[in-house]
């Protein structure tokens, strides 16, 4: 195989962890990533990942029980089967992450820590202070680099992907390369590749402040998507139920806050304005731990953040406005230490001391569960995935894979938390060797027609070339500017596609998405030099955010049901007969529509129940008006 290599775009966990997998099989691999890979956004992960383990066990728990767990937590929509290997696979991963010398907390008798997380009652999370993810990332940053000293990786980081390479169409096309952009010289290239793996992360500034990286716009998803790739489940975006709000974007407060025994509350008078440390015990409302007395603070994120939504709405939010309390002060010093990289975050950005003054949180848009849509291999009686199967999590498109976040596949409705780390490497590790086998045993072995990627340059080129000359026909209007059209699109998706939705706010909001298209449409760029030039590539990314977010709209518009994060004032109940279903969207990139199908769930191993974790209604009541919050 020394004449075939794979491509991986994306420096994430899931691509490092792919790479790693996919060298050991022999095969080269080119890792394309639009910032250097210690600066991915798995940089940013806080809380922890989540294993069985024998101190676990003792607990009474188990890897089917963290199966069940996942499934459960995202209101069943999840197909089993890569759940169930998944959970299975986690303390293997555990285990290997120990060996690279990942610094785990440790107990003091010296075995790995556990905290509790969010859709938990067992002690489950691994984690390694309140960093675990850059912990995990510079961990298996080293594995890469030490294959690329060895010749077996070749970076290209500051490269932009643009576009996959697709040869034939229908069941025979396949993925032959991609097109990626220098971000320095501004060249652009094409790269032939026997196999590709997108592993490009989230989508979370098509809803403008989120708690993602300001390079998590979803563009390459997006690019993906307009060259035939299907996209599932865009409908479930998960906003998480703390987080800082900014003025240029969200920080988040890990779950692992919550995990540790920090509290969620707002003081039961409306109207009181004393300081939180003045408020005596009894006239404080934790209304989650009335609501939900068997998980308290740690209800999913999906049920928190309406909680708290409504909290605000209701008038119950601190000062009556759209915030509450998250508060660690009681816990001690050996606990507070343990969450000392959040803490800071706090510090620095608010000025109070968490330590001493409860923090004030809301919540914010943090995760996508929809992703490319992939396809999967299930083992005879549905529990686990065949290994090595080449099918494991390829999307439509023939040797073209999707793996982490960009993946649909793991968390259904609402994904639990600390499950991201462990869907990513589990996708690395596990599915890598899916793609040493597909290239190995089932990728073509004609050449690649250079014609085909001269094309491909030709086609990004001329799409670069049009944002620079700008509109034919002369000037445009000031507000047609991708900054400004970026904006309005992040204000308006999460003031409709967020929290709550009604069939009236979405095709609201559908029409200003084919507004802003318009606008995009006339857009003219300020900086047309050709060196470095990041207002081209924003502008790039814009418009592709703006084909996504007309997909997650016209979806979401068409679950007419609530389901785990997307809930739907007119449809408030889940509904199993119609939408027990994964929604997949297609685009015709020569009609530019949508097209919406559906495919059954595989519930082979766990079959649907309520879902509501226990909740009991509160008997704390608003003396103000309802009202609706808007997420900032």
């Amino acid at each position: 195989m020394a004449d075939k290599r794979v491509i991986v775009v994306g420096g994430g966990l899931a691509g490092l962890a792919a790479t790693v997998r996919i060298t050991e099989s022999g095969l080269p691999v080119d890792l394309f990533s639009v910032v250097p890979v210690k600066r991915s956004h798995s940089v940013c992960a806080q809380g922890g990942i989540n294993a069985c383990n024998e101190v676990a066990r003792q607990q009474g728990y188990s890897e089917y029980e963290h199966f069940d767990e996942t499934i459960y937590g995202g209101d069943f929509l999840a197909d089993q089967p890569p759940v169930f290997e998944m959970t299975h696979f986690a303390p293997k991963i555990i285990d290997l992450l120990d060996r690279m010398g990942v610094p785990f907390n440790r107990t003091p008798e010296g075995f790995r820590d556990l905290r509790l997380f969010g859709g938990s009652l067992y002690k489950r999370t691994h984690f390694a202070g309140a960093t675990t993810g850059q912990q995990l990332l510079y961990a298996l940053d080293e594995q890469v680099r030490r294959r690329e000293d060895e010749g077996r990786v070749t970076k290209y980081e500051h490269w932009e992907f643009l576009r996959p390479i697709i040869e034939g169409q229908g069941d025979q096309a396949r993925c032959v390369g991609i097109v990626a952009q220098d971000l320095r010289t501004m060249q652009i290239r094409a790269f032939r590749a026997e196999a590709v793996v997108m592993a490009t992360g989230g989508c979370g500034l098509v809803f403008g402040k989120s708690t993602n990286s300001i390079v998590c716009t979803g563009a390459a998803a997006a690019r993906c998507y307009r060259h035939g790739v299907w996209y599932a489940n865009g409908e479930f975006i998960q906003v998480h139920p703390t987080a800082i709000p900014g003025a240029d974007k969200c920080r988040l407060m890990s779950e692992s806050a919550r995990g540790e025994g920090g509290r969620v509350w707002v003081p039961r008078r409306q109207s009181d304005t004393r300081h939180p440390n003045d408020i005596p015990a009894g006239e404080r409302w934790y209304f989650l731990e009335e609501k939900y007395p068997k998980y308290g603070n740690l209800v999913p994120r999906d049920i928190a953040t309406r909680e708290i939504f409504k909290v605000c709405m209701d008038g119950m939010g601190v000062g009556g406005g759209n915030q509450v309390y998250l508060d660690l002060t009681h816990l001690p010093a050996s606990t507070l230490h343990k969450l000392d990289g959040i803490l800071e975050i706090y510090s620095k950005f608010v000025g109070d001391d968490p330590h001493k003054v409860p923090m004030k949180i809301f919540p914010a848009v943090h995760y996508s569960m929809g992703g490319l849509w992939t396809r999967h291999v299930p083992k005879a009686d549905h529990r686990g995935l065949e290994p090595g199967n080449p099918g494991q999590m390829m999307t439509n498109i023939g040797g073209l894979y999707a793996f982490g976040e960009v993946n649909f596949a793991y968390h259904g409705a609402n994904r639990l938390g600390a499950n991201a780390l462990l869907s990513c490497i589990f996708d690395g590790l596990f599915c890598g060797q899916s793609v040493a086998n597909f290239v190995r045993d089932n990728a073509p072995t004609g050449a690649t027609p250079q014609a085909l990627l001269d094309a491909a340059v030709a086609d990004e080129s001329a799409r670069q070339d049009r944002l620079i000359r700008g509109p034919e026909g002369g000037g445009s209007d000031p507000n047609d500017n991708a900054y400004l059209i970026a904006r309005e699109m992040g204000e308006e998706m999460t003031a409709a596609s967020t929290v709550v939705k009604t069939a009236a706010r979405l095709q609201q909001a559908l029409t200003k998405i084919a507004a802003l298209k318009a606008r995009y449409a006339r857009l003219r760029l300020d900086d047309t030099a050709m060196w470095t030039n990041q207002s081209l590539a924003f502008a790039r990314a814009t418009g592709d955010m703006l084909l996504l977010a007309e997909s997650i709209l016209l979806t979401g518009l068409a679950r007419k049901e609530s389901r785990g994060s997307h809930y739907r004032e007119d449809f408030p109940d889940r509904n199993d007969a119609d939408f027990l279903r994964t929604s997949v969207s297609k685009f015709d990139a020569a009609g530019g529509t949508h097209q919406l199908s559906y495919q059954e769930v595989d519930t082979a191993l766990v079959k649907p129940r309520v879902r509501n974790y226990g909740k009991v209604e509160s008997t704390a009541k608003s003396a103000a008006p309802a009202r609706q919050p808007a997420l900032t």
